[in-house]
């Protein structure tokens, strides 16, 4: 009895082995490490919250006061008469950078469509990096401390980095196509957390000098990253003589194992994949519309749930090195090193998420398990001791059910999103698609970011967590009816299974 189209089934990482060269290799890695780059200059603004806010008060009610020479220059620079409002305005820092994040991932994503990606994403790194050293090393240099010029250049920073993430998605799109995306994005998707760690492991390092030099390394790095981006990166296989994508999946027999998770139902078997970013102007689609890619199917709940997952995930990523020091006391250093672990966790999440929504050729009912475990994982967090290790631990495993399902929404669900069959003729889609979703996320973590210092100084730590249980299960929600039906594809696909053995 022959079987359906939905269940021949292959290795999903066959036509991938095949298509890959040292190019994939050169692209994977410049890609990774670019985004990671960008990361690691936001994760030092969290890692040196502590500094920063000790610099912004009095000397009588700072404890690190002896540490702070002349007495003359730490009396000159506070700007706020307590710890708490100084804490409050950098909880509006975060949410300034997010809207304007969120922003420019919308303006960046058709942008990214429309010219040429490289360019796009050297000039983000490069000039992100130039704000970044004014933010905290140049302004600490010349001892000139503004609020509105430090709002004026976060601004400006949630601007330039928000070319990164639509860039570096769509030039991956066009190197790797639907065989073993899941896993491929999976694992590539981690480049935040990388990112992060990176982040956390040079403020830590140069932190007892003064938090201006952990912005003068970052800043630094991320500039020479730019560079090399602009000089090396090559955004399409056509641009060294390489066939597309499209042209190189022709020869796969049984392409509907690895056609697009977000696509129809009844498609025809011989779909086929494509790229976005072609440079053969002659033959280059139009890209598609901002409204037409909102009306795609699936980008709206997605989106819509990413808001909710990016606030939780965000909130650890601005706010755990400080609640670490806050709550338990331990040192800022310490802190930043510990806070390492709930990425660890997203990396792993991330990847094996990703193996097994290729597996199951299914996202969301993987992401609604994972969800699942995350409410669990964020109320014994939120009890966990006064211990490193312990804390270290339940940290790691909420990374791997929170930061998983955010680096698969973002990278592998955008990447289905972006390439399904109704976008077929305006193949130019992706960065766009991936704009939406990344800069709605945004908008849901930039709110999240004041609330969560409004809760934190009116109610206390406890719930703030609440109040992350309360968005992780509003993710559920959102995206429920694509889990339901997914899940009815899958137990129909079993049935007929069975029903051919």
């Amino acid at each position: 009895m022959a079987m359906p189209g939905s269940l021949r089934r292959q290795p999903s990482n066959r036509g991938l082995v095949s298509r890959c060269t040292h190019h994939h290799i050169v692209v994977f890695l410049l890609t990774f490490f670019s985004y990671s780059l960008l990361h690691a200059s936001r994760k030092t603004f969290s890692n040196v919250k502590v500094s920063i806010s000790s610099q912004w008060t009095p000397f009588c009610l700072n404890s690190t006061a002896p540490e702070l020479w002349p007495y003359e220059l730490w009396n000159s620079s506070h700007l706020f008469p307590n710890a708490e409002e100084a804490t409050l305005f950098l909880g509006t820092l975060d949410t300034i950078f997010l809207f304007s994040y969120a922003v420019g991932l919308f303006v960046s994503g058709i942008v990214g469509d429309r010219l040429n990606l490289r360019w796009v994403l050297s000039f983000g790194m490069c000039s992100s990096a130039l704000v970044v050293f004014s933010f905290g090393t140049l302004t600490e240099w010349l001892h000139f401390y503004n609020k509105w010029f430090y709002c004026c250049l976060w601004v400006v920073n949630g601007l330039l980095q928000s070319t990164g993430w639509p860039c570096v998605v769509a030039v991956m799109g066009n190197w790797f196509g639907k065989a073993g995306r899941g896993f491929v994005f999976g694992l590539w998707s981690a480049c935040a957390s990388v990112g992060n760690i990176l982040g956390a492991f040079l403020a830590s390092c140069v932190l007892k000098y003064g938090y201006e030099y952990a912005f003068l390394v970052t800043a630094s790095v991320q500039f020479a990253g730019g560079v090399i981006v602009f000089f090396g990166l090559l955004t399409s296989p056509k641009e060294v003589g390489l066939p597309e994508l499209g042209a190189d999946e022709d020869i796969i027999v049984e392409e509907d194992a690895n056609r697009p998770l977000m696509g129809s139902d009844d498609a025809d078997d011989d779909d086929r994949n494509y790229s976005i970013q072609a440079t053969d102007t002659d033959n280059q689609p139009k890209a598609i519309g901002f409204f037409q890619a909102c009306c795609l199917p699936g980008v709206v709940p997605y989106s819509l749930a990413y808001a909710c997952l990016k606030l939780v995930n965000y909130s650890f990523f601005f706010w755990l090195p400080f609640y670490l020091s806050n709550n338990f006391g331990w040192k800022e250093a310490e802190a930043d090193q510990l806070s390492i672990w709930y990425d660890v966790g997203g990396i792993i999440g991330g990847t094996i998420q990703g193996l097994i929504s290729d597996v199951l050729q299914k996202r969301a009912p993987v992401l609604a398990i994972s969800l699942l475990f995350a409410v669990g994982s964020l109320f014994g967090y939120s009890r966990s001791p006064n211990s490193k290790p312990i804390n270290a631990v339940i940290m790691a495993i909420t990374g791997f059910f929170i930061g998983g399902p955010s680096n698969m929404i973002s990278s592998a669900i955008s990447a289905d999103l972006g390439r399904q069959d109704l976008v077929k003729g305006s193949s130019e889609a992706l960065a766009t698609v991936t704009g939406i979703v990344d800069g709605t996320g945004s908008i849901g973590a930039a709110v999240g970011q004041y609330l969560v210092s409004l809760i934190q100084e009116n109610l206390g730590w406890m719930w703030v967590f609440y109040f992350f249980i309360l968005m992780t299960s509003s993710t559920i929600l959102f995206i429920s009816p694509l889990i339901v039906r997914e899940i009815q594809l899958l137990l129909h696909e079993r049935h007929l299974r069975m029903l051919a053995e």
